[in-house]
């Protein structure tokens, strides 16, 4: 993936390896108190927690675009890495929907489960309309669905087609997509794959790939609402939040500048 120089020093890697794992397993513990407070409050703490999770690995984050609404939103991204869940969850805390396998994964199945994540098993189409009617009763609610459409990782340098099905809960819940377009660089402006999850790479060799990384940004571009009614189709929906999360969003569309993080990692 990235070559030697690229790497941090093992010591620094291992220190951030144990930040991270103790960061993630107090936002465990602290579910059941989490789950009681007002929900205004709920949603800022879990943006925080998530934002300690990316800084915890050593990776400098970087948010810019539009504010995400308040109601049903479905909130879809191109997908590289187990990072893009803090990620979108530091834009706006949402139900996940996640492919069923990752229930088994140690640690982060049951924090996936624990968050309301919606599960869906690829390998059973007769199970998609299912999942479609559950995403958009979250939607009717109100609440904000996290949704990878290209339905795999990809590496960072290539990026696939997003698929239609999600896109249809967003059209019959009338509710609106946001799109985000997430990359990985090194602090010089080369794209990093250091955080890419592909194929039958395990899970613990991604995460130490992303803790041995040096100078590792994370750039979140958070584009314009596509509001209901904005698109005739699915097809139409879905090919509009790919071309956001395909090109720069200065070519897309003028975005605000909302948030930039850049604080320095020296505790790592």
């Amino acid at each position: 993936m990235e070559s030697v120089g690229t790497v941090a020093a093992a010591p620094r890697a291992v220190l951030r390896l144990v930040s991270l794992l103790v960061v993630v397993a107090a936002g465990i513990v602290l579910i059941p108190v989490v789950a009681r407070v007002p929900a205004g409050l709920r949603d800022r703490l879990i943006r925080r927690w998530c934002r300690t999770i990316v800084r915890a690995a050593g990776v400098e984050l970087r948010t810019t675009g539009a504010a995400p609404p308040t109601g049903g939103l479905l909130l879809v991204a191109n997908h590289i890495s187990w990072l893009d869940i803090p990620l979108l969850a530091a834009v706006r805390p949402a139900r996940m929907l996640a492919k069923a396998e990752i229930r088994q994964w140690p640690v982060a199945g049951a924090l996936t489960a624990s968050s309301g994540a919606l599960f869906i098993e690829r390998d059973r189409l007769r199970a998609l309309p299912e999942t479609v009617g559950r995403i958009a009763e979250s939607l009717r609610d109100g609440g904000a669905v996290v949704v990878f459409p290209e339905g795999s990782t990809w590496c960072g340098r290539a990026q696939g087609r997003f698929r239609r099905a999600a896109f249809q809960a967003a059209l019959d819940a009338d509710a609106a997509v946001q799109p985000v377009r997430l990359r990985y660089r090194h602090e010089g402006g080369a794209v990093s794959t250091a955080p890419a999850f592909v194929g039958s790479d395990p899970l613990l060799a991604s995460v130490w790939r992303v803790v041995s990384a040096r100078h590792l940004v994370a750039e979140v571009q958070v584009g314009p609402v596509l509001p209901p009614g904005s698109a005739p189709d699915r097809r139409a929906l879905a090919r509009a939040a790919e071309t956001v999360t395909t090109h720069p969003l200065r070519a897309v569309h003028p975005v605000t500048r909302v948030r930039v993080d850049t604080e320095a990692h020296a505790h790592l």
